[in-house]
C-alpha cells in the first residue's frame, strides 16, 4: 500500500512541493486526493534530498495544503495498448472522449519509450504515397522518415495534415497502414474539423486520435504527444504495422514546455524555451523509424507554425537539425490562391533520392524532379525580371520559363484537399509541364528518358 503523504507545503500554478518524501524517483506517478474525495494525477519532476517537487496534470484549484493527502505509486506514467485503439479518440492523457467503452489493455507501456538504437535500425527506403504532389514529386516521404512541415499563423496546415492523414498509403504491398494523429492545443473548432474530415472519408477506421484542446492544462499537452508515440510504437513494433504519425502543433508543445519550465524558475535559453529543449524534441522525433528483425515502421510529419514566419525561431531551427528535411508552406503562394502552398524551393526532404526510381516509383522520377526545380527557379527568376525590366527585356526562352513557373504553381502545386494523385498522374504532369519549355533546354534529362516520356 503506498505511503499517504499530507506534508504538502506550496502550490505553485502547476507545480506542487511535497517534503518528508521517502524512496520516491524521477518521472514516478502520484495521486492527490482532496478533502472532498476527489482525485488528480501528478508526476514527480525533480527530487531534492527528502522534498519532491511535483508536476500536476489537472488544475491545482481547490488543493488545501493541510487537508489534501499525496500518494506515489511506484510507476512512471504508462498507456495501456491496445488493436481496439484504431477508430477511437483519447484526450492528451489517453481517456477515451468518444462515448466509446474504456479500452482493455493487452499490455501497458511506458510514455516515455526509448529512442531507436541506430544500430538496431533499418535505413529509410520505401515510397509513401500522400497524393499530393508537391510532396510525392519533388520532396518524397520515405518509411521511416521524419519530414516536418514549416508552417505560419493563418496558412492552412491542417487541412494539409488532414489530407495527408487521410490519403498516405504505401505503394505495391498490402500491407496493415495506420494513423496516429496527436493534436496539441487546437481549437475545439479545429479538434472537430480533424475528427469528422476522417470519419465522412472512412480514414477514421484506420486512425488513432490523441487531442489536447488549447483549454486543457499545459502538463497534459506535454503528455499528448509521449502518449501517441507509445501508440505508434505498440501498432509498429508489436501488431507489425506501417504507421504515420501526424502532430500538429509542435509549438504549442514547446510553448507547454516553456511555461512549466518559467514555473520551475528554470534559467531560459533562446526566446525564454528551455535550454534542454533539444533534447525533449529530439526524445520525441527519435522514435521514428524502423527497427531490423520487426515488420512495421513509423514515419512522423510533425506540423509546427514558425512564430513570426521566422524559419530561425529556435522551435523550426532545433526540428530542422533532428529531422530529415521540412516543407515549407508559403504566405506569397497563399496569396496568390495556390492550395496547398507549398514553397518547393526552400523545402527538402533529404532521404528521397532513396525511396524513388524503379521498382519504387517510376525509372524517370530522379531526372524529372531535378529537372522541375531547375525550370521552376530558372522560371521565378525571369518572373521577377520581368517586373524590374519590363516584358521587352526578357528572350523569348525567358519568357518560356516565366510561363512555365505560373503553370507549375496553377497545375502543379495547386490541387484541392480532395484531390489524390497517384504518383504516376503526378510524374505524367510533370512531364505535361515540362513540354511547354524546348526540348534542348530539357538538360538534366537523360535522352532514353525524353525519348520514351517527351517526344
Amino acid at each position: 500500500m503506498p505511503i499517504e503523504y499530507r506534508t504538502i507545503q506550496e502550490v505553485a500554478g502547476p507545480l506542487m512541493l511535497v517534503r518528508d518524501v521517502k524512496d520516491v524517483t524521477y518521472n514516478e506517478l502520484g495521486e492527490i486526493e482532496l478533502e472532498n474525495g476527489e482525485k488528480r494525477r501528478c508526476k514527480v519532476l525533480e527530487i531534492n534530498g527528502s522534498n519532491a517537487l511535483v508536476q500536476l496534470f489537472e488544475s491545482s484549484t481547490g488543493i488545501n495544503l493541510s487537508n489534501s493527502k499525496v500518494r506515489f505509486l511506484g510507476r512512471q506514467m504508462e498507456l495501456g495498448v491496445s488493436i481496439d485503439m484504431l477508430g477511437r479518440i483519447f484526450d492528451g492523457l489517453g481517456r477515451p472522449i468518444d462515448n466509446g467503452p474504456e479500452i482493455i489493455p493487452e499490455k501497458r507501456m511506458d510514455v516515455n519509450g526509448l529512442p531507436i538504437n541506430p544500430v538496431a535500425r533499418n535505413y529509410p527506403q520505401e515510397f509513401i504515397q500522400t497524393g499530393v504532389s508537391a510532396i510525392d514529386g519533388l520532396n518524397t516521404l520515405v518509411r521511416g522518415q521524419k519530414l516536418p512541415i514549416f508552417s505560419a499563423s493563418g496558412l492552412p496546415h491542417a487541412k494539409l495534415a488532414a489530407q495527408i492523414a487521410r490519403q498516405a498509403r504505401v505503394l505495391g504491398k498490402e500491407e496493415q497502414f495506420a494513423v496516429v494523429f496527436a493534436a496539441m492545443g487546437i481549437t475545439f473548432e479545429e479538434s472537430n474539423f480533424f475528427i469528422e474530415s476522417f470519419r465522412e472519408t472512412g480514414a477514421l477506421d484506420r486512425t488513432v486520435l490523441f487531442v489536447n484542446l488549447a483549454n486543457d492544462p499545459a502538463i497534459e499537452r506535454i503528455a499528448t504527444p509521449k502518449m501517441a508515440l507509445t501508440a505508434a510504437e505498440y501498432l509498429a513494433f508489436d501488431q507489425g504495422m506501417h504507421v504515420l504519425v501526424v502532430m500538429t502543433d509542435m509549438t504549442n508543445y514547446a510553448d507547454a514546455l516553456r511555461e512549466v519550465s518559467a514555473a520551475r524558475k528554470e534559467v531560459p535559453g533562446r526566446r525564454g524555451y528551455p535550454g534542454y529543449m533539444y533534447t525533449d524534441l529530439a526524445t520525441i522525433y527519435e522514435r521514428a523509424g524502423r527497427q531490423k528483425g520487426k515488420k512495421g515502421s513509423i514515419t512522423m510529419i510533425p506540423i509546427l507554425s514558425m512564430p513570426e514566419d521566422d524559419i530561425t525561431h529556435p522551435i523550426p531551427d532545433l526540428t530542422g537539425y533532428i529531422t530529415e528535411g521540412q516543407i515549407i508552406l508559403s504566405r506569397i503562394l497563399y496569396r496568390k490562391g495556390v492550395l496547398p502552398p507549398i514553397d518547393v524551393l526552400p523545402s527538402l526532404s533529404r532521404l528521397k533520392d532513396k525511396g524513388i526510381g524503379t521498382d519504387k516509383t517510376r525509372e524517370d522520377h530522379s531526372d524529372t524532379m531535378n529537372q522541375l526545380f531547375s525550370a521552376y527557379a530558372r522560371g521565378k527568376e525571369s518572373r521577377e525580371l520581368m517586373v524590374i525590366l519590363g516584358e521587352a527585356a526578357l528572350t523569348e526562352v525567358d519568357k518560356l520559363y516565366a510561363k512555365f513557373a505560373d503553370e507549375f504553381e496553377k497545375q502543379y502545386v495547386y490541387q484541392s484537399y480532395e484531390t489524390n494523385r497517384s504518383i504516376e498522374e503526378t510524374l505524367d504532369l510533370g512531364w505535361k509541364l515540362l513540354k511547354i519549355l524546348p526540348r534542348n533546354e530539357l538538360k538534366r534529362i537523360r535522352e532514353k528518358y525524353l525519348e520514351k516520356y517527351f517526344d
